[in-house]
C-alpha cells in the first residue's frame, strides 16, 4: 500500500474536476481561474501503473500509482450528484470501472444520494458484479419504496447461481410491506430456512420485524423465541409489536426480560416503552417508567418528552402531563398538538384552547395533527362555536388545508350537538374522500340522537367502505335494538354470522397497586368472585336509595325486564368497580379501563357510586376518558 507523503486533494472548479497535490491547491483556488499559472497545472488522473504527467523543474513530485483506494477516497469526497457524475465520467476514462471495488463504491454513491435510475445504468454495464454490488442495488430499491423491481432485482440475483447472505437478505425481507410483500416475505422465510440462515442474527431479526409489521405476533413472537442472540433492535421490534397488536402488557413484561438480561434501552427503545405503556394504561407502570428515565437521565428532549406527554395523558393523569410539558427545555408543534389532545382526552376543552394563543406566541404554528387536536377537543367538551371557528379559521388565516379527519372532528362535533343535518351537509360539501372514520362519526351520533333514517344511511356507506368491522355491524344492531326493530335486529346478526364476523367482546381491566386484573361481562373466574358479587349487591341497593334507576334501554336483547337487570348489574365495569372498593384503601380513586364506549347505565351507576363511596372514579373507555367525582362526570353527560 502506497505512503504518499504529499496530500491529494479534489477541487471542483467551473463544473470540472480537479485532483490537485496539496502543494498546488491553494495557488489554484487563490488564483484566478481563467488565469492559472503554468507551472501549477492541474494533474489529471491516469490509471494505475501509468506515469504521472511531467512537471517543470520546479516542482519535485513524486511519481504515484493510483489504485481502487486512491479513486475511492477522492470518490468520498463528492458532495453531490454533480461531482458524482463528473468522477464518474473521469474512472471511465482512466478505465478504473474495471475496478470491482471503485465500481461498487460508485454504485454506492448514486444510491445513497437517491439517483437510483443512473445507479441502475451504472449497474447494468457493470461487466462483473458481486454480493455487495446485488444488495447495493437492491438495498437501494427497497429504501425508495420501488418493492417489486426490488423482488425483481433479487430474482435476477437468485438465477446467478449466487448463494444470498446476511447482508443481501435483510433489504429483500424490509422491501415486504404490502399484501404482495407479506407472500414474497413468507417465501423469503422459506428459502432462509433452506439455507440453513435462520440463526444468523441479522437475518433473523429482519424477519421478526417483518412479522411485527405485518402484525401477525404470533410468527414474530416465535422466531424471537428461537433467535440464539437478540440484539436491542430485535427486542425493540418485538416490544413495540406487542403494544400494536393489543398485548401492551406483554409489552412491558419483555422490556423488563430484556433489560435482565442486559440489554439496555437506548432512547429509540425507550420511546417504544412509553409508547407501550401509553397503551396500557396504567399509572402505576407509567411512574416507574419515567422512574427508570430519571435515573438513567434520559433527556427529555422533544420525541421522549412528547410520548411522556402521551403516556401519563392515556394513563388518565393530564396533569403530570402537563408537568412533562412544563419541563421540557424545547417543543416543537408536536409536543403543542399531544398537550392539546391530552386536555382533549379528558374533556378539559377550555384549556385545550387556552394553549392555542400560548403556541403561537411562542412562535411555532399550528398545523393539521394541532387542528385534529384542538377540534376533537372541542366536540368532546360540546364547544360547538369555537369549533366552527377554528374550522373556518384553518384555511384562512393559517393555510391549512382541511383533511378527512378534520372533517370527522366536524361531523362528531356537530352530530353529538344533535346537528345531525348540518353534518350531513358538510359531509356532502366536503370534496375530500371519505372515509369510515366520518361515517362511524354520524352513525354514533344518530344512536344519541335516535335519528333512525340518517342511521341507515351512514350505515350503507359505512358497510361498504369496511364490510369486514364487526363493530359498525353492532352500532347498527344497537340502534334498531333501541327502536325496538328486532326483525332488523336479527337481520344484522344474521348477516354477521353469514360473514363470519364475530362482537368484540367487552372487557374491563382495573389496576390495584402493582397488578392488573381483567373482567367480562358475569365474570365469575376470579378467586375474590363471591365478595365482589356480594359488594355489587351492597352497592346496587346503597345507589337505589340514593336515586339509582336501572336503565334497561341499554340491554340490546329481546328478554324479559328481570334478565335485563341480572345482564346491567354484571357488566364488566361494575365488577371491576365492585373489586376496586374491596381491594383499594378507602379515599384513593379507582382506575379502570373498558375496550369499548361506557354504557349510559353504566356511566349513571359510577356517577352515584363516586358519592356513595366518596371515591373518585376514573374511567377509559374506547373514545374518552371519564373523571367521575361526587356525582358529576368530566365530560359533562356529553359523551
Amino acid at each position: 500500500m502506497f505512503k504518499l507523503r504529499t496530500q491529494l486533494k479534489f477541487v471542483p472548479c467551473h463544473g470540472k474536476v480537479r485532483f490537485l497535490f496539496a502543494s498546488t491547491a491553494t495557488d489554484f483556488v487563490d488564483s484566478d481561474a481563467t488565469h492559472e499559472p503554468q507551472s501549477h497545472q492541474p494533474t489529471t488522473l491516469n490509471p494505475p501503473h501509468t506515469q504521472s504527467p511531467e512537471f517543470s523543474s520546479s516542482d519535485s513530485f513524486p511519481s504515484l500509482e493510483l489504485h481502487s483506494k486512491f479513486y475511492i477516497s477522492l470518490l468520498l469526497t463528492c458532495k453531490d450528484i454533480d461531482q458524482i457524475k463528473q468522477f464518474h465520467a473521469q474512472v471511465t476514462t482512466n478505465c478504473m470501472l474495471h475496478d470491482l471495488n471503485v465500481a461498487n463504491k460508485l454504485l454506492y454513491m448514486y444510491v445513497h444520494h437517491k439517483h437510483l435510475i443512473d445507479a441502475y445504468i451504472l449497474f447494468d454495464k457493470m461487466c462483473e458484479r458481486d454480493t455487495v454490488s446485488w444488495s447495493v442495488i437492491v438495498g437501494g430499491l427497497a429504501r425508495a419504496g420501488d418493492y417489486i423491481r426490488c423482488f425483481g432485482t433479487f430474482r435476477e440475483f437468485l438465477r446467478t447461481g449466487s448463494q444470498p447472505d446476511n447482508f443481501i437478505l435483510p433489504f429483500v425481507i424490509k422491501a415486504c410491506k404490502d399484501e404482495l410483500g407479506q407472500l414474497v416475505g413468507r417465501l423469503i422465510h422459506c428459502f432462509v430456512l433452506k439455507c440453513g440462515l435462520l440463526n444468523d442474527r441479522f437475518v433473523c431479526a429482519a424477519l421478526v420485524d417483518m412479522y411485527v409489521n405485518f402484525r401477525t405476533i404470533e410468527d414474530a413472537s416465535q422466531l424471537f423465541g428461537e433467535m440464539p442472540c437478540r440484539d436491542l433492535v430485535t427486542w425493540t421490534a418485538m416490544i413495540r409489536g406487542f403494544a400494536e397488536c393489543g398485548s401492551a402488557n406483554q409489552s412491558l413484561v419483555l422490556a423488563d426480560r430484556m433489560i435482565e438480561q442486559g440489554v439496555f434501552p437506548d432512547k429509540i427503545a425507550m420511546v417504544t416503552i412509553v409508547n407501550a405503556c401509553a397503551k396500557f394504561g396504567a399509572l402505576n407502570k407509567a411512574k416507574l417508567v419515567h422512574d427508570y428515565v430519571r435515573a438513567n437521565k434520559f433527556p427529555l428532549d422533544v420525541i421522549l418528552g412528547t410520548a411522556m406527554i402521551d403516556m401519563y395523558a392515556k394513563c388518565g393523569s393530564v396533569g403530570l402531563a402537563r408537568e412533562i410539558f412544563d419541563i421540557m427545555k424545547r417543543r416543537n408543534v408536536i409536543s403543542w398538538s399531544a398537550m392539546i389532545a391530552a386536555y382533549g382526552y379528558h374533556g378539559q376543552g377550555r384549556k385545550a384552547l387556552d394553549l392555542l394563543p400560548m403556541m403561537l406566541r411562542s412562535g411555532i404554528l399550528p398545523n393539521n395533527i394541532t387542528f385534529v387536536s384542538l377540534l376533537y377537543s372541542c366536540s368532546h367538551a360540546g364547544l360547538v362555536p369555537e369549533g366552527l371557528a377554528l374550522f373556518s379559521l384553518m384555511l384562512d388565516k393559517y393555510g391549512v388545508m382541511p383533511n378527512v379527519k378534520h372533517l370527522t372532528c366536524m361531523v362528531d362535533l356537530l352530530g353529538r350537538a344533535g346537528r345531525l343535518n348540518d353534518a350531513w351537509r358538510l359531509i356532502e360539501t366536503m370534496t375530500v374522500e371519505k372515509d369510515d372514520g366520518v361515517w362511524c362519526a354520524l352513525l354514533g351520533a344518530c344512536r344519541i340522537h335516535k335519528n333512525l333514517d340518517l342511521a341507515e344511511q351512514a350505515a350503507k356507506n359505512l358497510l361498504e367502505l369496511r364490510p369486514q368491522n364487526p363493530g359498525h355491524y353492532i352500532l347498527l344492531s344497537n340502534i334498531y335494538a333501541n327502536a325496538g326493530r328486532w326483525n332488523d335486529v336479527a337481520n344484522i346478526r344474521d348477516m354477521m354470522t353469514k360473514r363470519q364476523l364475530k362482537k368484540i367482546p367487552g372487557n374491563t381491566w382495573i389496576e390495584v397497586g402493582d397488578n392488573i386484573y381483567k373482567f367480562s361481562v358475569g365474570d365469575e373466574t376470579h378467586s375474590r368472585s363471591k365478595e365482589i358479587y356480594e359488594k355489587l349487591t351492597s352497592l346496587v341497593q346503597k345507589l337505589e336509595l340514593a336515586g339509582y334507576v336501572p336503565d334497561t334501554n341499554f340491554v340490546l336483547h329481546d328478554v324479559e325486564e328481570e334478565v335485563k337487570l341480572g345482564i346491567l348489574y354484571s357488566h364488566s365495569e361494575k365488577l371491576a368497580i365492585a373489586f376496586g372498593l374491596l381491594a383499594t384503601p378507602e379515599g384513593t380513586p379507582i382506575r379502570i379501563l373498558k375496550n369499548l364506549r361506557v354504557c349510559g347505565d353504566c356511566h349513571s351507576f359510577i356517577k352515584l357510586t363516586s358519592v356513595v363511596s366518596r371515591r373518585e372514579v376514573i374511567v377509559r373507555d374506547a373514545n374518552r376518558f371519564h373523571h367521575f367525582k361526587e356525582g358529576a362526570c368530566s365530560c359533562g353527560d356529553y359523551w
